[in-house]
């Protein structure tokens, strides 16, 4: 028993041995990757920070040359995603990644990559397309006719392009549909056409109310007098005559000139007694109790 205790021990510590010997032999290759893991993380940093000071640098650059303000958005994107992907590949290369056999597996790969990512390209295409052609620029008002998105474009990115919409959403939508479908710049013209309707009773005097809404027209001080101001019957509707005015003012004046005509509008007629009418329908009845009594 003593014997077999004592063989056993031995076994222990020569098994002790063994694991101390082979910790101590790989210290060296844990040294090294913790030095490597320390370098890469401060190269990392250190990497960061120049790509923070090299996209300000060239932003401030654009900034001065005065080009659009969707032009720097994409710029600034683009660099971003370039050197965060240069500084990673030469971390990697740190690591020991064989930048050879990567460059061959990207090339080898890249007909997969392309079908993997084509909706990504296509938004990346349509982003250097409205930036070349410029449908629209950053504070301009789009409207996106195919799903009916609009909003005051915020921001044009590398894949997409944020609008802001009247009551401070923020809509996303991809480069590549804004490219290929149709679209709306409403704020594209320094002026808008102003074109109001309004309802009149067939009783009420015709010229009297035209020549009211033109008095309030050319007394406007936001309408363009410059431009040409219409008041016209536009059609004889069942239960009124419909009177069309149109005017010409500033393109962002357009909404709070609209509201303050059609309120204006509506008290002036009030006042002189011309009549807004409801919707009616007239319906003949006839007599039939009296036919029946007769018979």
């Amino acid at each position: 028993m003593l014997l077999a205790k004592t063989v056993e021990g031995e076994e222990v510590v020569e098994e002790v041995s063994k694991l101390t010997q082979y910790i101590n032999d790989k210290i060296p290759d844990i040294i090294d990757f913790a030095f490597s893991v320390i370098l890469a993380l401060v190269v990392f940093v250190i990497g960061a920070k120049l790509i923070g000071w090299v996209r300000k640098l060239v932003k401030r650059s654009l900034q001065h040359s005065s080009v659009d303000k969707g032009v720097e958005q994409f710029v600034d994107s683009m660099l971003k995603f370039g050197l965060y992907a240069l500084l990673i590949f030469s971390i990697g290369k740190n690591f020991g990644l064989d930048t050879t056999s990567v460059a061959a597996v990207l090339a080898s790969g890249g007909v997969a990559i392309g079908l993997a990512l084509q909706g990504s390209l296509s938004n990346f295409a349509g982003g250097v397309l409205i930036l070349l052609l410029k449908p629209f620029v950053v504070g301009d008002y789009i409207i996106e006719d195919t799903n009916k998105c609009e909003g005051t474009v915020k921001e044009i990115q590398i894949f997409y392009t944020k609008l802001v919409t009247a009551d401070n959403k923020t809509v996303v939508i991809p480069n590549g549909t804004l490219a290929n479908n149709s679209l709306t710049n409403v704020t594209a013209q320094d002026k808008r056409k102003l074109d109001l309707k309004v309802d009149i009773s067939y009783d009420a005097d015709l010229k009297k109310a035209k020549e009211l809404i033109e008095t309030l027209l050319k007394n406007d001080a936001s309408i363009k007098q410059e431009e040409e101001i219409l008041v016209f019957v536009d059609s004889l509707a069942s239960s009124s005559v419909v009177l069309g005015a149109r005017a010409w003012v500033k393109t962002e004046e357009y909404w709070t000139t609209r509201w303050r005509l059609l309120e204006n509008i509506k008290l002036t007629l009030d006042e002189n007694g011309i009549e807004i009418p409801y919707q009616q329908l007239t319906v003949h009845m006839e007599n039939q109790g009296a036919e029946k009594g007769q018979q």
